[in-house]
């Protein structure tokens, strides 16, 4: 590669050889013996000694001695560079349960979650406490976050839902999914959280099962109307609704009754509470997973 000041770089210098054919080290340094052919060398300065270089050294009567050859290093293999091999991440089975003798909680047990909830229900809190507080290593992937990673062009679904909204938001839920298997295949545990509506089966929870896989574990966080107002009202930005709105999603929201997944009314629980509520939940759904 030819730099745009000065000579190109050498080629590498191969273990074992001299130097790299076409490139003489004395070319490019001024002042080796080998720069200027003819000049008398000079004598290498005495260590500790600071003051003017001596003249021309005398001519030697004895023999030379040998000097010694410094090959280049061996450059390291990949396995020594620091690069880490990761499984790839495949479609996340649904986990066994477990042994009679072992914990009857969901704690110590790698899982994926879907916590699903209207604006307000407290999902991202819950979902980043039970996250910070279980046994194993375990990821939050918000999928509001995720949305807000595009910054300019960012299309608003309050703006109005349109082809561009529907767009980032398919992707969006793609790249979550993307990460909570290979979270899970390295043995990180994942909880995602998303307003996931029960009249629209395609892109609610059959998108995260093609995402994600059948052993995702889908839990559903409806506290009341009041107390799902009352949180909105404290947001702020592009994340508060109007009240119509929150009535209106909170409203669709109570078709999860009857639909076979686990629902927590956490209207009265604060969020430790809550987060102790959805392990004894998701130990029932490893047990007996829901049908969807």
């Amino acid at each position: 590669m030819q730099h745009a000041v000065g000579a190109p770089l050498p080629p590498p210098h191969q273990p074992g050889q001299g130097p790299a054919a076409g490139w003489s080290p004395a070319a490019h340094h001024p002042g080796h013996p080998g720069a200027h052919p003819g000049a008398a060398p000079m004598t290498p300065p005495v260590p500790g000694f600071t003051g003017p270089p001596q003249g021309p050294t005398a001519p030697q009567t004895h023999a030379p001695q040998h000097v010694p050859q410094h090959h280049a290093p061996v450059p390291p293999t990949p396995d020594t560079t620091g690069h880490v091999q990761l499984p790839p991440g495949g479609p996340v089975a649904m986990p066994s349960p477990a042994p009679a003798s072992g914990p009857s909680d969901a704690t110590s047990t790698t899982l994926a979650v879907l916590l699903i909830g209207p604006a307000g229900a407290g999902k991202t809190s819950v979902a980043k406490y039970w996250a910070g507080h279980r046994r194993v290593p375990t990821a939050h992937i918000s999928l509001d976050d995720v949305r807000e990673w595009v910054r300019s062009g960012f299309a608003d679904p309050q703006s109005g839902w349109n082809d561009h909204s529907e767009a980032q938001y398919r992707l969006a839920r793609r790249t979550c999914g993307f990460a909570a298997r290979n979270f899970l295949a390295n043995g990180i545990s994942c909880i995602l959280d998303d307003a996931v509506f029960p009249d629209r089966p395609v892109v609610g929870l059959g998108g995260w099962k093609r995402h994600v896989g059948p052993g995702l574990l889908p839990v559903v966080l409806l506290p009341g109307l009041e107390i799902v107002l009352e949180r909105n009202a404290k947001r702020s930005g592009n994340r508060r609704l109007t009240d119509e709105e929150v009535a209106a999603i909170h409203g669709r929201m109570a078709g999860w009754y009857g639909s076979g997944l686990p629902i927590i009314d956490n209207s009265q629980l604060d969020v430790p509470a809550t987060a102790r509520v959805l392990d004894d939940v998701l130990a029932r759904s490893i047990a007996s997973p829901p049908q969807w």
